[in-house]
């Protein structure tokens, strides 16, 4: 809890909720700024004058022109018209756009609060809005990695990128539970249980953001074996002790596809000790969880199945968002910090 107003607890709830799903919408927009291949379509990062999209033909000939300079475009979309570029081009300007307008969002009502409130209430929130705009930086560090030698970016900086606007939703989500003086149970499990799971779903979604970046989701279309063997026949486990194994596509999907078995494993042994010890405050939130795990492999399998859709994969990554909320709020209702 911030203050012991009301009034105050409940605008900051409200803004925290809202800024939660204004960044769940551009995690999802992200995702399909990049399964459309249009991450790369702006070439120029413009802090101020990239808040307008091109206004007469001349301004969108110069964007175009500017993509042509790419080896993306040299290499894989030389026959590209303008009309086409416009479509990639709306759906990197809106991120970018939407990435503008989360910052504004967050900047001014912190301007507020500190107004009200001491500074030093509001030090983590600060430091949400510091990430927001290294968020920023890192998605041009993202981007530059596809201007020069790539025709993608590279697969590090994307799910560096990831992690960080998953980190933030996290600390918006667990700010806004604090508002709103929720709840924790009397009978907590062992902390390190659901740290350690929300560790692992965090993992997960950088393997994710491996997968997405080099297309791994292109290749062994067929569950639960990859092709007609369990482990991919174009590769050797001795592979998987070497550095070079998040460069490789199959082994990427392998470990992605294993570690939601593991994690399902583990929310299956989180979930037996709750009963088993019959934490009743507890049902609800394991439940929740278990739901979205659930969720979450069956798209993830079809995602596989269908050669990475374009909506089941969105629908993938929206799932992730629930997701690591669920795992936010059962960590939050077993910790012990204030």
């Amino acid at each position: 809890m911030y203050t012991i107003n009301p009034k105050i607890n409940n605008q900051l709830s409200l803004w925290l909720i809202m800024m939660f799903w204004f960044i769940s919408i551009m995690i999802v927009v992200g995702g399909l700024t990049r399964l459309t291949d249009s991450g790369l379509s702006i070439t120029k990062w413009q802090l101020f004058s990239g808040f307008f999209p091109p206004l007469n033909n001349d301004d969108w000939l110069r964007y175009f022109n500017l993509y042509k300079e790419i080896p993306e475009f040299k290499i894989q979309n030389y026959n590209m018209t303008i009309n086409e570029f416009k479509i990639i081009f709306w759906w990197e300007w809106a991120h970018r756009f939407l990435g503008r307008l989360i910052g504004i969002a967050f900047l001014i009502p912190l301007i507020y609060f500190s107004f009200k409130l001491r500074i030093n209430q509001l030090l983590n929130l600060y430091f949400i809005f510091f990430l927001i705009c290294f968020q920023g930086f890192i998605g041009w560090y993202m981007v530059k990695s596809g201007l020069v030698e790539r025709t993608d970016v590279s697969h590090f900086r994307l799910s560096s990128h990831l992690l960080i606007a998953f980190l933030i939703l996290s600390l918006v989500f667990w700010n806004y539970l604090k508002t709103r003086l929720i709840k924790k149970t009397n009978n907590r499990i062992n902390f390190y249980f659901p740290f350690f799971f929300l560790i692992l779903v965090f993992i997960q979604i950088g393997v994710g953001a491996f997968v997405s970046g080099m297309d791994a989701g292109l290749i062994y279309n067929t569950w639960p074996l990859m092709g007609e063997t369990y482990f991919p026949d174009d590769n050797d486990p001795i592979n998987l002790l070497r550095l070079s194994i998040f460069n490789d596509p199959s082994l990427v999907q392998f470990i992605h596809r294993n570690l939601a078995y593991f994690i399902g494993v583990f929310y299956l042994f989180i979930f037996c000790f709750v009963y088993t010890k019959k934490y009743n405050e507890l049902y609800k939130s394991i439940n929740t969880l278990g739901f979205f795990i659930i969720l979450q492999i069956i798209l993830g399998i079809f995602t596989v199945l269908y050669g990475a859709h374009i909506y089941i994969a969105a629908l993938h990554q929206l799932s992730s968002i629930f997701l690591v909320s669920s795992s936010i709020y059962f960590f939050y209702i077993n910790s012990r910090f204030n």
